[in-house]
């Protein structure tokens, strides 16, 4: 039977769907996330032209449409549809619709009301207890998502966000006409395991018989639950699919910071060291400077433990000596 495991980390929450043993869906929660999608706040109208709004408690977003007749700095009341998106450079801003009349203020479901309101059963982990989430895949499920490279039997994917949307390359040997449908779904394997949706680009190899590209189409509509959105496949093997976009990625979360995931990992790891934790525990220069500017996650991790630990690069310790 499907569960979720549940872990309230250092830094991170993190949730996964487990059935039979392997992970069908693989989410992360950051400590400090801004709006969450489903919340009702107040805001204030910051730029009528753009539809920017202040939230009150901290942070922008974009409100669309702007209630008739409102005017700069006035106030209202939004509803978060869909949360901030990192991309390099810089965030996509939360997108906001006005709230109904007499919607109530609400802050949004976290990761692990989320997965309660999904009504299969959740189970809290701990970190002196067996690593289920270990057992079921995480750290490859994690890499998966920093890489983009997926294996599936008979060929591999290479996934890539981008700004505007997030692709699939399909490689593999002939015949390719199975390769195609066993990466279709594989595809929509990796979608649910990885929270991707907006618009989602798969190019496949190139098929000549209009018979093999509906297959191809066929196994999407059979792997991937509704709702979405798709094109048939073209003449060159391209096929494009829509979802309905509330929140970051996996991989688009752990791509725009990976020094941070990597840290947060490390603590992790670190957790479930047999006591009596360490003094020192030697990591990587960017991992031990991380550690340095995020003080309250050593504190986490002392109360955790029961000791301090802390963490040096080898530099630091070759200088020490």
């Amino acid at each position: 039977m499907a569960e979720w495991l549940y872990e309230a980390g250092i830094g991170e929450n993190r949730a996964a769907l487990v059935s039979r043993g392997n992970i069908w869906k693989a989410r992360i929660e950051l400590e400090g996330t801004g709006a969450r999608a489903g919340a009702v706040l107040d805001a204030r109208l910051v730029d009528r032209h753009t539809g920017k709004v202040a939230l009150a408690g901290g942070g922008e977003a974009l409100c669309d449409p702007l209630p008739k007749g409102i005017t700069q700095g006035a106030a209202l009341r939004v509803k978060i549809v869909r949360e901030a998106i990192p991309e390099p450079g810089r965030a996509k801003l939360p997108k906001a619709v006005p709230a109904l009349a007499d919607a109530a203020l609400d802050p949004g479901l976290d990761l692990l009301g989320r997965i309660t309101a999904t009504g299969l059963p959740v189970r809290t982990l701990r970190a002196h207890e067996p690593d289920l989430l270990e057992e079921a895949g995480w750290s490859e499920v994690l890499e998966e998502a920093v890489t983009g490279e997926i294996v599936f039997p008979g060929g591999a994917l290479r996934l890539s966000p981008t700004p505007a949307m997030t692709l699939f390359d399909v490689d593999g040997p002939a015949p390719l006409e199975p390769l195609a449908v066993a990466a279709a779904h594989a595809v929509a394997r990796a979608i649910e395991r990885h929270g991707i949706a907006g618009s989602i680009g798969i190019d496949f190899p190139t098929l000549s018989g209009k018979a093999a590209r509906n297959a191809i189409a066929e196994a999407i509509d059979a792997a991937l639950p509704q709702p979405f959105e798709r094109t048939a496949v073209n003449g060159f093997g391209f096929l494009q699919i829509v979802r309905r976009r509330t929140r970051p990625s996996l991989p688009e979360l752990l791509r725009a910071d990976p020094i941070g995931a990597e840290t947060r990992a490390e603590l992790r790891r670190m957790e479930r060291l047999p006591p009596p934790p360490p003094a020192t525990h030697m990591v990587s220069m960017r991992i031990a400077r991380r550690m340095a500017q995020q003080p309250g996650w050593s504190e986490a991790l002392a109360r955790r433990t029961g000791g301090t630990t802390r963490f040096v690069s080898a530099k630091e310790q070759n200088l020490e000596a």
